[in-house]
């Protein structure tokens, strides 16, 4: 018997209504589910992303070096620069990492939030770093 039926991947911010039209924008996902503290989206292949209400939300800091990457999102595209311009328009930004030796087919980005997430082109094609 399966005892888990479902994950979701959960985002804490400040202002969930207004952070899931960025990712139901970007993703092109349908709202499952909504209440005062929580908005549910799901993407066309499933993917399950939840916006829950922390009014002491604070934007996470990565890529300074004082504070390691806990979790990112990680998105895969076929056109990097068409994604990268959505992203900015709907209100996320590109993040600078301080480490350029990875591949070039992928990018770090935060979104209005500032949780970051990283779009990249196909399979992986590298080892993990770090």
């Amino acid at each position: 018997m399966t005892l888990v039926t479902a994950g979701v991947v959960v985002l804490d911010c400040a202002e969930p209504e207004k952070l899931a039209r960025f990712y139901t924008e970007l993703l092109d996902a349908d709202q499952t589910d909504a209440n005062a503290n929580r908005v549910e989206l799901r993407s066309a292949d499933g993917f399950r992303l939840a916006l829950r209400r922390d009014v002491n939300a604070t934007a996470p800091s990565w890529p300074r070096p004082e504070n390691s990457l806990q979790a990112h999102l990680e998105f895969v595209v076929e056109d990097l620069d068409a994604v990268e311009r959505r992203i900015v328009g709907l209100g996320g930004r590109p993040v600078e990492a301080t480490d350029t030796t990875g591949p070039l087919d992928e990018r770090g980005y935060a979104d209005p939030a500032g949780h970051s997430f990283t779009l990249r082109r196909g399979a992986p094609t590298s080892p993990k770093q770090g």
